[in-house]
């Protein structure tokens, strides 16, 4: 939910305020969405919930946590802080030209921003979905009055989403201009196809107020729920470039912007409907800014890659890990290609339809790596990261903490989503294993 950056940011949102016609409108997204060259940078926005330090099912206040953020924002980090609708806490990387940069950065940022909230009796929790609460709104600003009132036209699923769900995401450079596995033609169809086994691999959200969904990730229903207009991918068939213009282009605007007053929250209107009629207002440069950071797809290009379907993940360091699986297949061109091949049957599962709402995508959240073709892809994948780790400068800890990952969920054809459920059904047979419901 996030719009804060993790890697080259997009254009400033400050250009002089000129009508756009729909072709300078795409052409000024083809520009600035792809930025292509050697893959350099890598970044990740890491969202927690925010609970009792020792009692998480208990609910904290809006006075604590006013008072908890109020001390954060005097503590010095590298990365930027920001609060989510339903008072979860996120940290964005600066770019970072290796990932164990990223990681060194972000973990004692991480460190910093435990201690001031253990003072306050709170604590991070990861889960892509809050097992116990209710949503509740804590920010209540202009955006997310309209991003409400838009999404509340769907259903119950776009308040859960703001307020109750939490991820990792993944920042990437797009790649090269060129063909070839760190192409940026190649990088955004991967993305796409790998997405679905990632989502599997790495569900953690299967409760809500306590009970089973019967989905492993919880908060990848939330999204296909709000629709492909505000939370869909635009198809891959075709030029990159040219398909998210469109996208952009043909999405729902979830508001227009006034200096006084409520915004207004148009029902049905896109972009491109905008710029046609001028009404309310002629949309400008800065309007068309505002819009982008609007659309939720899967995988957002902002310059870079934003991989955002991933769960938010249990333990104070269980967030490397998807960040360092990510980035092996992604920047080395061996586990590229792996990965690659290893993704291209599970493709036509998807019907040619976009993601998230297609039937792997959908077969993942709902199943996780229980589904055999996922199970197998994610081994596959899995193994190759490790492989490719040390070859981007990876230390033994994170390559071993991947493998154990590797060991101890994907080779089993399990997730964190399934401890969870053990637990609530009372299965775990690991040595002291909690009871959620408690």
């Amino acid at each position: 939910m996030s719009d804060t950056p993790s890697t080259p940011p997009a254009p400033d949102c400050t250009e002089p305020r000129t009508a756009l016609t729909p072709p300078e409108v795409e052409a000024l997204v083809r520009g600035i969405c792809f930025k292509t060259g050697p893959p350099r940078n890598v970044g990740v926005e890491v969202e927690w919930l925010v609970h009792e330090l020792r009692t998480p099912q208990l609910p904290v206040t809006t006075e604590r946590l006013e008072a908890a953020y109020a001390a954060l924002r005097s503590v010095p980090l590298r990365s930027a802080l920001t609060v989510e609708p339903g008072g979860q806490l996120e940290l964005s990387s600066a770019p970072a030209t290796s990932l164990m940069e990223c990681i060194g950065t972000v973990s004692a940022d991480l460190r910093a921003v435990r201690s001031v909230l253990a003072e306050h009796h709170l604590g991070l929790v990861g889960m892509g979905h809050d097992p116990w609460h209710p949503p509740r709104r804590y920010l209540h600003e202009p955006r997310y009055d309209a991003l409400e009132a838009c999404l509340d036209r769907t259903g119950p699923a776009g308040r859960r989403m703001m307020c109750t769900s939490a991820s990792v995401q993944v920042c990437l450079d797009a790649g090269y201009e060129e063909p070839g596995p760190l192409g940026h033609g190649r990088r955004w169809w991967l993305a796409h196809q790998l997405g679905a086994v990632l989502v599997a691999a790495f569900a953690n959200s299967p409760l809500a107020r306590r009970e089973p969904t019967g989905w492993r990730s919880t908060r990848q229903l939330l999204w296909l729920e709000i629709g492909a207009g505000r939370a869909g991918a635009p198809p891959l068939d075709g030029d990159p470039r040219r398909a998210w213009a469109r996208h952009v282009l043909d999405s729902p605007v979830m508001c227009v912007r006034r200096d006084d007053g409520p915004w207004d929250v148009p029902e049905g209107l896109t972009f491109r409907e905008w710029a046609v009629s001028g009404a309310p207002r002629p949309p400008t440069r800065e309007d068309l800014d505002y819009h982008i950071t609007t659309l939720f797809p899967p995988v957002r290009p902002r310059g870079f890659l934003e991989l955002r379907m991933i769960d938010a993940q249990p333990g104070e360091d269980g967030w490397i890990i998807p960040l360092a699986v990510a980035t092996a297949l992604f920047d080395d061109p061996e586990a590229a290609e792996t990965a690659y091949r290893t993704v291209k049957p599970l493709a036509e599962r998807a019907l040619a339809l976009p993601a998230p709402h297609n039937p792997l995508w959908i077969d993942a959240a709902r199943h996780g790596l229980a589904d055999p073709e996922l199970h197998e892809a994610a081994i596959t994948c899995f193994a190759a990261a490790v492989e490719a780790l040390p070859r981007i400068g990876a230390t033994t800890e994170v390559t071993d903490a991947v493998a154990a990952y590797l060991d101890r969920y994907v080779i089993q054809g399990r997730s964190p989503a399934d401890d969870l459920l053990d637990r609530v059904r009372g299965t775990d047979r690991r040595p002291h294993g909690k009871d959620i419901r408690t």
